[in-house]
């Protein structure tokens, strides 16, 4: 009996891994898709789009699944509060790639780890070390070599950028404070009817008429969200976050390939050192949250 355990963990480990590049290869197919269709519709158009057809794909599986009782958590005050905080994000983030490059904006996003570190104190009662202050700071750091302030780099999309991983942080605390309230297929449908529901009012002011081809491509949009969450989902139910958090920054090697071979473009080599310094701060921060977990059940 104990002879199994150990490889059926592993298989799982490995599993989870799996899902997660797989799901951080789907996620940036859906920011493509939202940087193709903002040539010609409104930012909240887009992301209409996204939230619509990711909830159209999702709500018959959360029915079949859980039954219209699935619809009603715990806590629905958080829950709104944590859908909201997504759909904010979601707007600065698509209004961001719409006006500079996938890759870059997608590392200036990357900053949320390292602002939930520095908020966790505060709003999760949760000492943080030396270490990880310092981590932050080298985090920074990295942020200000991307957007390059002063030497003719700096854009309005790199702070559209930022503040989409500053309000991601805040969704990431919020996520953190339900953890457990209810079933995370659940969750992930409350915080789609959040935005589909916002976002429909919204299109009394900013719909235009969509093409075939812009139905096919925001359908696409939602399906791949919806899948790229889904397999998000799993990942975490069949290995650790800690475990798992590494694997999540190869979404920046498959948003730079679309960026590369859709858009045509491609990181400066600052930026590349700039992303370099974002990423191994995050990674060492989720090595010291986990060291930490284990010595808090030892």
């Amino acid at each position: 009996m104990t002879g199994n355990a150990a490889p059926r963990t592993d298989r799982s480990v490995t599993s989870g891994i799996l899902l997660v590049v797989g799901a951080m290869t789907l996620v940036p197919v859906m920011d493509g898709i939202a940087k193709h269709l903002s040539a010609d519709f409104h930012v909240f158009q887009v992301v209409w789009a996204r939230y619509f057809f990711h909830l159209i794909i999702l709500l018959p599986i959360i029915l079949w699944r859980y039954g219209a009782a699935g619809f009603l958590p715990q806590r629905p005050v958080a829950q709104i509060l944590r859908g909201g905080l997504l759909l904010g994000s979601t707007v600065f983030f698509f209004a961001a790639i719409a006006v500079m490059p996938l890759t870059d904006a997608l590392a200036l996003v990357f900053v949320s780890p390292l602002i939930v570190t520095a908020l966790s104190p505060w709003l999760l009662a949760e000492r943080v070390g030396i270490r990880r202050w310092s981590a932050v700071l080298v985090g920074f750091v990295g942020v200000l070599i991307i957007i390059r302030p002063g030497i003719g780099v700096f854009q309005v999309g790199s702070l559209l950028a930022l503040a989409a991983g500053c309000i991601f942080a805040c969704y990431l605390i919020a996520t953190r404070k339900l953890a457990g309230s209810a079933p995370p297929l659940v969750t992930l449908a409350y915080t789609a009817v959040i935005g589909a529901l916002v976002m429909s009012i919204a299109m009394i002011w900013y719909w235009q008429p969509p093409s075939l081809a812009d139905w096919l491509a925001m359908t696409a949009m939602g399906a791949v969200a919806a899948t790229g969450h889904f397999l998000l989902i799993k990942a975490f139910e069949l290995a650790p976050a800690s475990t798992l958090a590494p694997f999540t920054y190869w979404e920046i090697l498959s948003m730079t390939a679309i960026g590369y071979f859709w858009f045509g473009d491609f990181p400066h080599s600052l930026t590349w050192l700039g992303i370099a310094i974002v990423i191994a701060s995050g990674i060492y921060i989720s090595y010291r949250e986990s060291r930490l977990a284990r010595r808090g059940s030892a």
